[in-house]
């Protein structure tokens, strides 16, 4: 099978490592498998023993749960935090109702778009520093889950260096200065996905870059292939001829240029939100094959809002659509929000765990 020769699956459990692998190559295993990440700090208090640093406590969580693989977890604020501003990044950030909301950005005009240098990570500080911090990510959260590398192609970074107002009226008067921001931004992750293929660190390799919202880009379709595909392919030369996995992210509907995506290089799709439109129905019969379908039970409203009942009715309707011939790793529609309650959390990998068993009977 495909990517047996990465270290990294020795980590895992031989069922977890079987499972992933079956489901990424369109195969059927024991079950569907889950991907997800935590920005609960209600599930953590759960599962953290007296004495776990934050990061332990979130991989107990996370393999207590059954995840299989995840893009790494996030802060998840706690109630005492509520008020207070922290630097994230580039951005000072306010915390409210445990939601990170950008206060101050670095570039605040179009002369400071022209002046801005991104630093471009030398490539003895990937292999020194990224790679044994990617390696002890893995084994903080072996044999039960498998950590996914997660990074930007530089088109999202760019705008969230300004906010979407500025970046709109850049678009037209300093094209070229954006492109060279977004470019060197791309720089990085090229490096990273270089050494990652070097050193055969990942099966699978995550990008993260919002361009969608509800029911539509955020972005002309001509726009985004003039920047955002030419960005997306440069990683995607790097990593399909290697066999790793291209796995793309973005929250809102995509489908105006996800044959565009495709064409660039990925072969996984997240979180394929169904409350913005995406009908995880729709791909699983036109991309089958092409496409591995990685999340859909929504968690903007049903799981944080919606009954143990409506978790699970859900959750049984997204495996009876997208997970018979694999293709398919089930989780929520971008993340477990800090506002989820525990009991729908619970509800939500238990059915996954007791209706995601293949063949799939529902």
């Amino acid at each position: 099978m495909r990517y047996a020769n990465f270290p990294s699956l020795e980590l895992l459990d031989a069922q977890v490592r079987d499972r992933i692998l079956k489901a990424i190559n369109f195969q059927e295993g024991d079950r569907v498998p889950i991907w997800d990440l935590l920005d609960n700090r209600a599930i953590w208090e759960r599962f953290a023993q007296p004495g776990d640093s934050y990061e332990v406590g979130m991989a107990r969580t996370y393999q207590g749960l059954g995840i299989d693989l995840c893009r790494g977890f996030a802060n998840s604020y706690a109630e005492s935090d509520e008020g207070t501003t922290r630097s994230l990044g580039n951005t000072e950030t306010k915390i409210s109702g445990r939601t990170c909301w950008t206060t101050k950005y670095p570039i605040r005009s179009i002369e400071d778009i022209k002046n801005y240098k991104v630093e471009v990570q030398s490539w003895e500080s990937i292999r020194e520093q990224w790679v044994p911090w990617l390696r002890k990510q893995q084994e903080l959260l072996a044999p039960k889950t498998c950590y996914v590398p997660c990074t930007g192609c530089g088109f999202h970074a760019t705008y969230g260096l300004m906010g979407l107002q500025l970046f709109s009226y850049a678009m037209y008067e300093c094209p070229e200065e954006l492109w060279r921001i977004m470019d060197a931004f791309c720089e990085n992750t090229v490096r990273i996905a270089t050494v990652c293929v070097e050193q055969r660190l990942t099966p699978i390799f995550f990008v993260g870059d919002d361009i969608a919202c509800k029911g539509r880009l955020m972005f002309s379709p001509r726009y985004l292939r003039s920047t955002f595909i030419r960005l997306l392919k440069r990683i995607g030369d790097v990593l399909r001829p290697a066999g790793i996995k291209f796995f793309f992210h973005s929250d809102g509907n995509v489908m105006p240029i996800l044959d565009d995506m495709i064409e660039a290089g990925i072969e996984g799709l997240n979180p394929i939100e169904p409350i913005a439109g995406m009908d995880i129905g729709y791909l699983k019969k036109h991309y089958y094959g092409r496409l591995v379908l990685i999340g859909n039970v929504d968690c903007s409203q049903v799981l944080p809002l919606g009954s143990v009942e409506d978790v699970i009715r859900a959750t049984k309707e997204c495996i009876r659509v997208a997970s018979p011939g694999g293709g398919h790793l089930i989780g929520s529609s971008s993340e477990i929000i800090a506002s989820t309650p525990v009991e729908n959390i619970l509800a939500f990998y238990r059915t996954v765990h007791e209706y995601g068993r293949y063949p799939i009977r529902l």
